[in-house]
């Protein structure tokens, strides 16, 4: 039994991450919830028990065995660090995702690196995610040369704002009305009947940081900096679940039934093999899966595939792989 801390409880991911454990009966001995000012005094209902949520963290830090950090970038830079020593945080920030002294980790993948763990663990970007875990028994059988990848993410990758924001302007163009843009938005243009083809802000290469994560983070969880990645993530008027065009060139020959079966074997991955029972959003959210859909041989490489994958941001793409994380530790 471990005493949990959650940073940032009151958050979409840290949300989950409380219904998760509850879930899979998680050994916890006793549970401790952090958000900011606006939420101390509030409490939420953990299995039969209620659960104050405090807004100080000091005193929870002698008292934590295993911590998830459901925090922005920058407060993670500042919080996680103070619990290391004492517990094992598993953060599902970037703050230290490309850190050499913290391992990155996606159980169905690499989970010896959970070993190399130095007080933090890394959670990989949702959309890196779903992709490396289909992706994993094809490196392992022919190794991946190449990978180009286009995500379709929903708004719940921005937080509760961004959800709020989209649900207003469907309403607006369900009315009829102008959508009216606030300078404090969540995004950066409007959402509802609308795409937006930037998710992070753009680097001197031309790529967003988003792009970028999915080039580093799959190298990394890979242990293979040879795979030459190339990345395109637009945001899109969906709430919750993030889809991707993935097409992947190989080092050996495999026909897209070979890689078939090796993907329906492979643990948390949810084949569908006919071309027209593809997966959708609407229908994975809530469940625990990657979906694969339209594996199909790739026009453009000579060994290649191109597949269509889709899973919850919120579950697999957060607060379940840093839950199944945390399951390999204990």
């Amino acid at each position: 039994m471990k005493n949990v801390v959650i940073l940032g409880a009151t958050g979409l991911v840290g949300e989950e991450v409380l219904k998760i454990l509850e879930q899979r009966n998680f050994p916890v001995k006793e549970l401790f919830l952090f958000a900011s000012e606006r939420s101390e005094g509030k409490s939420v209902i953990y299995k039969t028990d209620e659960v104050e949520i405090v807004s100080e963290y000091e005193e929870l830090i002698q008292k934590a065995d295993i911590v998830f950090g459901c925090l922005d970038a920058p407060f993670a830079r500042e919080i996680v660090p103070k619990f290391r020593g004492h517990a094992v945080v598993i953060d599902n920030s970037n703050a230290f995702r490309m850190s050499a002294d913290v391992p990155l980790v996606v159980p169905e993948v690499n989970p010896e690196k959970i070993k190399e763990h130095t007080g933090i663990i890394a959670n990989p970007n949702c959309s890196t995610i779903q992709m490396v875990v289909p992706l994993y028994p094809l490196h392992q059988a022919a190794g991946i040369k190449r990978i180009i990848v286009s995500t379709y993410q929903s708004v719940s990758g921005m937080g509760r704002d961004a959800v709020d924001e989209l649900q207003y302007e469907i309403e607006c163009l369900g009315l009829g009305q102008t959508i009216a843009k606030e300078e404090a938005s969540a995004l950066l243009h409007p959402i509802g009947g609308n795409i937006i083809p930037q998710i992070g802000e753009f680097e001197g290469s031309g790529y967003t940081s988003e792009e970028m994560k999915m080039v580093n983070e799959t190298r990394k969880i890979f242990s293979d900096d040879t795979i030459a990645v190339t990345a395109t993530c637009v945001r899109i008027p969906v709430f919750v679940g993030h889809s991707e065009v993935v097409s992947v060139e190989l080092r050996k020959p495999m026909s897209a039934a070979q890689a078939c079966t090796l993907m329906k074997d492979a643990p948390g991955v949810t084949l569908l093999e006919d071309p027209q029972a593809y997966p959708m959003p609407a229908q994975v959210k809530g469940t625990d899966a990657v979906f694969v859909g339209r594996v199909r041989q790739d026009a453009a490489f000579e060994n290649g595939l191109a597949m269509w994958l889709v899973a919850d941001n919120l579950r697999k793409g957060a607060a379940l792989n840093a839950v199944q994380i945390a399951e390999l530790l204990v």
